[in-house]
């Protein structure tokens, strides 16, 4: 093999584990809207939450569905029987007052990273256990053989929070089933500044103890980006002050040993897990002068 070609293939590597350890997550143009309106929320990927478009294409669609308040009108663009030139929409109209979450769970994609790279890929995430079994399997020699996939939440404020029944939670606070899910278990847009949110880490629906969860806040006035990482208790639950307006990104990505169904292609399963959401409504307003 050319040099050229090893270093072609090398710097390939490298950016595959960075597009890999990019985070995923939705996001609206505001997470503010008026009743009847319609945006597309867009599908990002990135770090230090500044993303690019994600993908245009279908069959990277499991599923894709805003859930409205009430649950009454909610909208499904999931692609049916995609092909693979077809894309995806992501269009919604937020009818109904009250919190909206729009919902992303993507299909399978498989990557094989070196050895090395694989050893470094895990510890920059804290992906402690699949680095440990292969520390006792003996297979750190090995290449990283690894399919994942993503799951992402957005939740969307219609009308004035202070103004709709506190019924318009239950859709923000509901469990959807995704293999690794980061449920409020209160609506940030009701809280008052500087108040505290607790969100749960669900790993298959049971509290992921311990899961390492990264937090990102939007400064207003062109601020730098504010970043710190946190573990969920014993209950799977985290604990957030939420000290200005935002918006948040919450993520965090858990790793373990493929199912058998995978393994011919995969020996690892990823899963990456984003909400995103803005600060309290008081946040927002700027003190008058005296």
């Amino acid at each position: 093999m050319h040099i050229r070609t090893i270093v072609l293939a090398a710097i390939g590597g490298l950016l595959a584990t960075a597009a890999l350890a990019h985070e995923f997550w939705l996001e609206a143009p505001r997470f503010r809207l008026q009743p009847g309106e319609t945006v597309n929320v867009h599908t990002l990927i990135g770090a230090d939450f500044k993303g690019e478009p994600w993908t245009t294409k279908a069959t990277k669609i499991q599923r894709l569905i805003r859930f409205s308040p009430t649950r009454t009108d909610s909208a499904d663009l999931t692609p049916q029987n995609p092909t693979e030139t077809d894309t995806f929409r992501t269009g919604f109209t937020f009818a109904q007052p009250g919190t909206h979450v729009v919902l992303l769970r993507s299909t399978n994609s498989f990557i094989e990273l070196p050895a090395d790279q694989f050893t470094a890929y895990l510890r920059e995430e804290g992906l402690d256990y699949a680095l440990k079994l292969r520390q006792e399997n003996e297979e750190m020699a090995k290449p990283g053989r690894e399919t994942y996939r993503r799951c992402a939440k957005t939740l969307i404020q219609v009308g004035e929070a202070a103004a709709t029944a506190a019924a318009t939670d239950s859709a923000c606070r509901h469990i959807y089933g995704l293999p690794l899910e980061l449920v409020p278990e209160q609506n940030p847009y009701r809280l008052a500044a500087d108040k505290a949110l607790t969100v749960r880490v669900l790993r298959a629906g049971r509290p992921a103890f311990g899961a390492a969860v990264q937090v990102w806040q939007r400064q207003p006035g062109g601020l730098p980006t504010t970043h710190y990482n946190t573990r969920a208790n014993q209950n799977g639950r985290i604990l957030l002050r939420l000290s200005g307006p935002g918006p948040y990104l919450l993520a965090a990505v858990d790793m373990s040993v493929a199912p058998a169904k995978l393994r011919a292609r995969a020996d690892w399963q990823s899963t990456w897990a984003s909400l995103t959401f803005a600060g309290p409504a008081a946040a927002l307003r700027i003190p008058a002068k005296h």
